[in-house]
């Protein structure tokens, strides 16, 4: 397969994976903001800064605001990682690779831009962005279901995972760190405790609700939420489960390429080095510092599956 072709399908489902991803992110800041009695807008500036859009942001706005973090998280064209402005480039990415995927896939793909970028020609408001976020979220259902349901299982299948992977994994980090470093009212500590309402909306942010509690049952605890997002092997959006299938979709290649470049052992010290160990080892070493690492490495790991099947030529 070309490298053209395998970069396509990396970064579509990268994108497509990362607008979901910020629709629970924005729907977990609209319900975390509504349980502060004051200063919600400090609410909405975690959600930027957890989006990684902070900085962008403050360069076109003086202050946070609701409205506005919204809209820019949402449909703003100078916002590069808007939902829109993402799903956009997934489908331009599936429309590159057209041939390289199931009539099914393609249209799902297709659906989706044109249904978000009707639904996002004006400003959204406090009224309909929870149908706004849950259209975004149907329709990310909608593509996953096309991929798993109607693609061979071979190496374009194998490189839409990994894309897939990538960005949940980073995602998932970077709810952690903000979530439980950021947020709290100082340096985190093993036992602190914020209101019940707001940990739920951090398991929600990934959708992990259901999930935490069939696991841990109602009480909730910062070392067991960082347990079930990082180290549990059922959970589908923990580092663990994102890195063993990271893991797997390489080695599939590596057999279909008879080839075993550094990506596939960089997926394996990947795993190695963050997810071989108890949660007790990990706030031992620090939770921010630790996630911090775990982003770097894994941002590390995506340029080297580029490299590896050049994505460029």
């Amino acid at each position: 397969m070309l490298g053209k072709t395998a970069g396509g399908l990396f970064w579509m489902s990268r994108y497509l994976e990362r607008a979901e991803n910020t629709a629970r992110l924005l729907e977990t800041g609209q319900r975390m903001a509504l349980t502060r009695t004051q200063n919600s807008v400090e609410e909405w500036g975690s959600v930027l800064k957890t989006a990684g859009v902070l900085d962008a942001y403050l360069a076109k706005y003086e202050e946070v605001t609701r409205d506005n973090s919204v809209d820019w998280i949402l449909r703003d064209a100078d916002n590069p990682s808007s939902v829109k402005s993402v799903i956009k480039q997934a489908r331009d990415n599936a429309r590159l690779v057209r041939t390289a995927l199931t009539h099914d896939v393609w249209n799902a793909v297709n659906a989706t831009w044109m249904k978000i970028d009707a639904a996002t020609k004006r400003r959204v408001n406090e009224r309909d962005l929870p149908g706004m976020l849950e259209l975004i979220r149907q329709q990310a259902a909608l593509v996953r279901g096309a991929t798993l349901g109607t693609m061979l299982r071979n190496d374009m299948f194998d490189f839409t995972r990994i894309g897939t992977f990538v960005e949940r994994a980073d995602n998932t980090g970077r709810i952690l760190d903000v979530k439980y470093y950021v947020l709290l009212p100082t340096a985190f500590a093993v036992g602190s405790s914020l209101d019940n309402i707001q940990w739920e909306s951090i398991l929600r942010s990934v959708g992990a609700g259901g999930g935490y509690r069939i696991t841990h049952g109602q009480k909730t605890s910062p070392s067991d939420i960082a347990q079930f997002l990082i180290l549990d092997q059922r959970m589908p959006r923990s580092l663990h489960f994102c890195c063993r299938k990271l893991q797997e979709n390489l080695s599939y290649l590596k057999k279909d390429y008879g080839f075993s470049g550094p990506s596939c052992e960089a997926s394996n010290a990947l795993y190695e080095k963050y997810l071989d160990q108890p949660i007790s080892g990990i706030f031992e070493f620090g939770l921010h510092e630790y996630i911090q690492d775990f982003l770097n490495d894994l941002s590390s790991l995506s340029r080297q599956i580029e490299i590896d099947y050049r994505f460029y030529e």
